[in-house]
């Protein structure tokens, strides 16, 4: 449950970042974080929400992942998940509203009318057996429904690769889910998402956007076109076909080696603070 000092914590950062005294701070943005509808209360997110008047953030929150969060807000609220975050004022064209498994056609509306933005979890939704949301249906009215990892790897080949497999399964039918589909969520979905927090346009090679680039080195064994692109993208590629990347024209890897981080020091330190947290989760 996000607590006052929570709250406080949220505000101080997004300050911070807004008065630019962070380090590189054109890479740096931030939103309001609340866990769910199920770990906050109705005064939680009031205060929230008096807390972010003024700060022009939005927020960031896990929304119906499973049915369980639906459960509790019918009990507790006599709403839905989704009605009760729209009623509120959480959902917005600045919010991202995670996983979105199980929320029915009134809620994908509420998502809908308020414009608020979707990140689709292929693989956590798998690993919590919590069902499979209903993307193909948020993408049809409109919604933009981008593609994340909720925990997983950041290899979003990797996930998706998953979300072009998912549906179908689910669907029993190979027609749904195009590859198309799926590279409209990760790459203009997301850079749409990622143009509320940063102004220079991403997901995008032109004059005046971030130099956001990453090189593969891929050799296909059938011609590559602008139209099949996206089937060699889900067939054929994968991270370890990755050997440069580029953040806003800075290099920061190349031929597969880190020129700005220390891997193995960063993993020894994770690995240590690691045990930290894990004691905390136990006490609890």
């Amino acid at each position: 449950m996000l607590d006052k000092a929570g709250i406080r914590e949220n505000v101080r950062f997004i300050k911070q970042v807004k008065s630019q005294k962070l380090k590189d701070k054109s890479n740096i943005a931030a939103s309001f974080g609340v866990h769910a509808s199920f770990t906050a209360s109705d005064k939680t997110l009031e205060q929230c929400l008096d807390a972010m008047d003024g700060l022009g953030a939005g927020f960031h929150i896990h929304v119906a992942e499973d049915i369980a969060d639906e459960d509790d807000a019918l009990q507790k609220y006599r709403m839905r998940v989704g009605d009760r975050l729209a009623e509120c004022g959480v959902f917005g064209p600045k919010t991202i509203a995670a996983h979105c498994v199980h929320v029915d056609a009134t809620e994908i509306e509420g998502l809908r009318r308020t414009k608020t933005n979707v990140a689709h979890n292929a693989r956590s939704n798998m690993n919590n057996a919590v069902g499979v949301a209903d993307v193909l249906g948020m993408l049809r009215r409109g919604i933009n429904v981008g593609l994340g990892n909720d925990g997983f790897t950041n290899n979003q080949f990797a996930e998706m690769k998953t979300a072009y497999l998912l549906h179908k399964s689910a669907r029993r039918d190979p027609r749904v889910m195009g590859a198309d589909q799926v590279v409209q969520m990760a790459y203009s979905n997301n850079a749409k998402i990622a143009q509320v927090f940063w102004k220079p346009r991403v997901g995008e090679l032109s004059v005046g956007a971030f130099a956001d680039i990453v090189l593969l080195d891929y050799v296909p064994f059938t011609p590559l076109t602008a139209g099949n692109f996206p089937w060699h993208l889900i067939f054929g590629m994968d991270g370890t076909h990755v050997t440069h990347t580029m953040c806003a024209g800075k290099l920061l890897m190349k031929d597969r080696a880190l020129l700005t981080l220390d891997e193995e020091a960063i993993a020894a330190k994770a690995r240590e603070a690691s045990k930290k947290v894990w004691k905390r989760v136990q006490v609890m």
